[in-house]
């Protein structure tokens, strides 16, 4: 049974190594565009809002139109679209009238690849055949912190060894993963999630008040990550003062290996702890970091508080779709796709909040990390309110 889904998890994987490059490969550049294009703090923000605001309209538009397509069709519609947005950033910033207008358009078709491949990467999985679905499941959400950090570390070494000036270079290369990954997802074996008419419609979901705090769960659980994520190579560079290597290295690597060792822990040993508790924990911990990280005078603590917070995060995003399938196991696409999208609904909003705080602090991005704090905060409170509906139904 493995070795016939073996192309299945293959293409999955490398699905989630796109989504990976996608998601990181810009922010690695922002100062790069902020002295060479001359874009603003501000701006580059926009970069990452409209990435996500991309994935939440395609989200969005998968909630119904993935069951009627077919996961086949839309997941190769992914790497294709994938593929042609990032090859295009080595072209159309400098044909456009404006660089910025160029990267936005790559921005927008890699975002429309990205965001077909989270709502739908998940539920291939879960719908294969595997006796340990949960293992395969979790090593799906581990292995992608390994993807960000070999995307942080090989951009690393090729900056380093052919120079900063080349990146367009890479933006092809790395475009040749999706495009080989049409193959795999049009050859491979596809299983539906559940049968016609057994799961949930967005009607049924969105009247669950229960399901608005899974919401508001995600869209916490996708700010508290993606915020820090987006901006820490920026914010090593600029608010630390350190080298773009060791930036590179210390902020958005570090915080990419932290949050694959919490996420491995956990699938470690996650039935022997409360997966609420270890949540309220991290949410704790990841304030903590936001609040180091945003206040130090210590280039060395601020880079701590930037990987700590990768730990801290972890397990926010795989937990909340984890609470949520536990409690609406009929949710099927639906549930996964309006996760998915309040989760990008985060992963918009947190880089937007923390990018243009900045720029309306004369460019301190210390203080734009501080307005963050909001995140972990919310984030805590919703799985308070999901703890105690628990507590209430088995008094019931």
């Amino acid at each position: 049974m493995r070795t016939k889904y073996r192309r299945t998890l293959l293409a999955c994987y490398l699905g989630f190594v796109t989504q990976a490059v996608c998601a990181n490969f810009i922010p690695l550049l922002f100062m790069v565009f902020h002295k060479t294009y001359e874009i603003s703090f501000g701006s580059l923000a926009l970069i990452s809002t409209t990435f996500f605001f991309t994935q939440l309209i395609v989200d969005f538009i998968c909630v119904k139109a993935v069951d009627k397509i077919g996961y086949r069709p839309c997941i190769v519609a992914a790497e294709i679209t994938s593929g042609l947005g990032l090859a295009a950033l080595a072209v159309l910033p400098d044909i456009m009238p404006s660089p910025f207008t160029g990267i936005i358009i790559c921005v927008i078709i890699y975002g429309i690849g990205s965001g077909l491949t989270e709502v739908l990467a998940s539920p291939i999985i879960e719908a294969c055949p595997f006796e340990n679905k949960e293992s395969m499941m979790s090593l799906l959400h581990s292995f992608y912190c390994w993807r960000v950090v070999g995307v942080i570390l090989i951009s690393t070494l090729f900056f380093t060894c052919f120079g900063l000036e080349n990146w367009k270079i890479l933006a092809i290369l790395w475009s040749l993963i999706p495009f080989y990954n049409i193959y795999n997802f049009a050859t491979c074996p596809i299983e539906n999630l559940i049968k016609d008419g057994e799961g949930m419609t967005m009607g049924q979901l969105l009247r669950s008040k229960l399901f608005w705090v899974f919401i508001v769960l995600m869209v916490c659980a996708g700010s508290s990550e993606i915020a820090m994520a987006q901006w820490a190579s920026a914010f090593a560079e600029s608010a630390l003062h350190v080298s773009k290597t060791a930036g590179d290295l210390a902020g958005p690597c570090g915080f990419a290996v932290c949050m694959g060792i919490s996420r491995i822990l956990y699938g470690k040993f996650g039935e022997k702890v409360d997966l609420s508790v270890f949540m309220i924990a991290s949410g704790i911990l990841c304030l903590c970091c936001y609040l180091v990280a945003a206040l130090t005078k210590i280039p060395v603590l601020g880079l701590i508080g930037c990987a700590v917070c990768g730990f801290s995060v972890g397990i926010m995003w795989p937990g909340s779709i984890s609470i949520s399938s536990k409690v609406i196991p009929r949710g099927g696409t639906a549930m996964f796709a309006l996760l998915a999208l309040a989760g990008d609904l985060g992963g918009s909003a947190g880089p937007a909040i923390i990018g243009n705080a900045s720029q309306l602090a004369g460019d301190n991005l210390q203080t734009g990390v501080l307005a963050g704090i909001g995140f972990p905060i919310v984030l805590v409170i919703c799985v308070l309110l999901v703890r105690n509906n628990e507590r209430l139904s088995q008094r019931k």
